[in-house]
């Protein structure tokens, strides 16, 4: 019987075993480089336990499930250039240690990469797989276009956020739950209500991680704290305060907001007293729970095991309790 951990290991072994760099090597060596950066493989491990709900055979989506791991690594390496990120995983970036030309087409090299992992299925099961990966990464795509274009527009409303966060983070981990209840057999219902879980665990996460940002614990997150304040991110908390701010509050909101030189200390602890008076802190914890509770009766209703179901569960629990 498979825990998470269990699956994980499993994920771990196979892409160890992996040969990512032929040659040219100047070409493979930063996807080695990338894919040896680590991370939870949250993925492919949700990819094998939406497989194991229906089917004793694992392996059968093993390779599939490395086809996740490869294109959300991908669009890191992408987002990285956008943003002229200098660090990923505490290590230099692939255009900072390489060049930016290099990371663009290693990032291409692994998007096709993706594709040949996710051939590599039952053929009933390949066209259902195919479709529901491509739909997936031209959401994702989408999401960061709305992402970016977000940093310059002064209209963005919080339903308007949500879309971009759903598309951008939720529906990758949707997407690896059903590949694996696909390939596990499962019926169409009961992959659509998995898909459903991991799109409302994965609204939920980023909620939680834009909370975290103002009210985290630094030891706990993980990453500094503020850092969405500093940077004037549209988040949730600040759409909401945006739009709840009135007076002098909503002056003071945009003074900080707008100014051009301040110490980042004050303005972190500033902004995030303004978001307690308007009570953004319990909006955005009264939303996340809003999509962790549908997460959770979506998931109810899956015909699977139930052993596994449980591990998804306190899997679900613990991404939304890592502040505690």
């Amino acid at each position: 019987m498979y825990k998470i951990t269990d699956l994980q290991k499993l994920v771990e072994k196979e892409l160890s075993q992996q040969q990512f760099v032929v040659e040219p090597k100047g070409l493979y060596e930063p996807i080695e480089y990338v894919m040896g950066m680590g991370g939870k493989r949250i993925r492919p491990t949700l990819c094998l336990a939406g497989c194991y709900l229906f089917s004793d055979d694992v392996e059968k989506a093993l390779r599939p499930s490395l086809s996740l791991e490869i294109f959300h690594n991908f669009t890191l390496l992408h987002d990285d250039i956008m943003d002229n990120a200098d660090v990923r995983r505490n290590q230099p970036t692939v255009h900072k240690k390489w060049d930016e030309n290099t990371g663009i087409l290693s990032g291409d090299a692994m998007l096709i990469k993706a594709y040949q992992y996710a051939s590599e299925i039952n053929g009933n099961q390949l066209k259902p797989v195919l479709d529901l990966f491509s739909q997936t990464a031209i959401e994702v795509c989408e999401g960061q276009q709305y992402d970016m274009e977000f940093e310059t527009r002064d209209d963005v409303k919080v339903e308007d956020y949500l879309t971009m966060i759903r598309l951008k983070t939720a529906v990758l981990l949707a997407a690896s739950l059903k590949t694996g209840a696909i390939i596990g057999g499962a019926s169409e219902q009961d992959a659509d209500l998995l898909y459903q879980f991991g799109e409302n665990i994965g609204l939920a996460f980023q909620l939680q991680d834009d909370f975290l940002d103002v009210y985290g614990n630094i030891e706990t997150f993980g990453k500094a704290i503020g850092g969405d304040i500093v940077a004037n991110k549209k988040t949730f908390l600040l759409l909401n305060a945006l739009q709840l701010a009135s007076g002098s509050l909503h002056h003071e909101l945009m003074t900080w907001i707008n100014a051009s030189e301040f110490n980042a200390d004050e303005k972190i602890e500033k902004v995030r007293s303004i978001y307690s008076s308007l009570n953004v802190d319990k909006l955005a914890k009264e939303k996340m729970t809003f999509y962790f509770d549908k997460a959770i009766d979506a998931l109810k209703q899956v015909n699977g095991r139930e052993s596994m179901k449980e591990e998804l569960r306190q899997f679900a629990i613990q991404l939304i309790e890592r502040s505690r």
